[in-house]
């Protein structure tokens, strides 16, 4: 009796993985873009331990999602469904973040917060200068004459039409979700946001160009995991040990 429950037992659980196994495969075949022949395994391993079970809107698995994922979270999240919507312009800015402008940003607000550090430390704020060429803002005429002044002795470059502005940017300080970092950039009046996939959420102001700073800077995200700290003192006693019993073959001894 026994030997017949056991063996039900495990065909039950074979049972259970094949249909896991054959649901990811349906679920990876109606997803855009997303590699089987790389992500099949990881995707399995994470839709078992229900990893990803969540969506962007609330976000409330992301960080396990992503844990699971690994290094192959830029290319199987699409798989899980889980990456944020590629940007319009095409470009690289979406494989670490994603990036969204505001159609009703209110620049005096975004400023006025902005000016002086938060006592809160809710955010950090970075200001660092910007060179805007005036050239491509301005409307191009079928022929444009231009004309330079140059003496014998001393050849006089063209001067380039470029404005120096200050590009202000800030780090909300806690780990959140892409829809959480749109509204609270939102509300300080920002002009854009920056959404990392580990949570950092970057508000972007008037000033900036292509979407502030690419690379997470948050105080408090992504939050540091105790186990690495006891990795790295195994490591360190490990080193010691090491050391001691060399030192003690090089005597003649043996360790204590």
């Amino acid at each position: 009796m026994f030997i017949v429950n056991l063996g039900c037992k495990t065909m039950l659980q074979w049972v259970s993985v094949f249909v896991v196994a054959a649901t990811t495969l349906n679920f990876m075949d109606t997803v855009n873009s997303c590699n089987e022949a790389v992500c099949a395994s990881v995707v399995s391993k994470c839709m078992l331990t229900q990893s990803c079970k969540c969506d962007l809107k609330n976000c409330s698995c992301c960080k396990e999602c992503y844990s699971c994922l690994g290094d192959l979270y830029s290319e199987c999240c699409s798989c899980v469904d889980m990456c944020p919507k590629p940007n319009d312009t095409g470009s690289s800015l979406g494989k670490k973040s994603h990036v969204e402008g505001f159609t009703d940003p209110v620049p005096a607000l975004f400023s006025a917060l902005m000016s002086d550090a938060d006592p809160q430390e809710r955010w950090i704020t970075f200001t660092f200068p910007v060179d805007f060429y005036m050239d491509s803002y301005r409307p191009k005429l079928e022929k444009e004459f231009k004309y330079y002044t140059q003496s014998a002795e001393q050849e006089v470059a063209p001067m380039k039409d470029v404005v120096t502005l200050n590009c202000t940017v800030a780090y909300l300080s806690q780990c959140m979700s892409w829809n959480k970092c749109k509204e609270s950039c939102k509300s300080t009046g920002a002009h854009s946001y920056r959404w990392f996939h580990d949570g950092c959420c970057e508000c972007v102001g008037e000033t900036c160009i292509n979407f502030g700073i690419d690379e997470s800077r948050c105080l408090n995200c992504p939050m540091k995991k105790e186990d690495d700290d006891d990795e790295e003192e195994e490591d360190e006693a490990a080193y010691i040990y090491d050391n001691e019993e060399n030192e003690h073959k090089e005597k003649g001894d043996s360790p204590k």
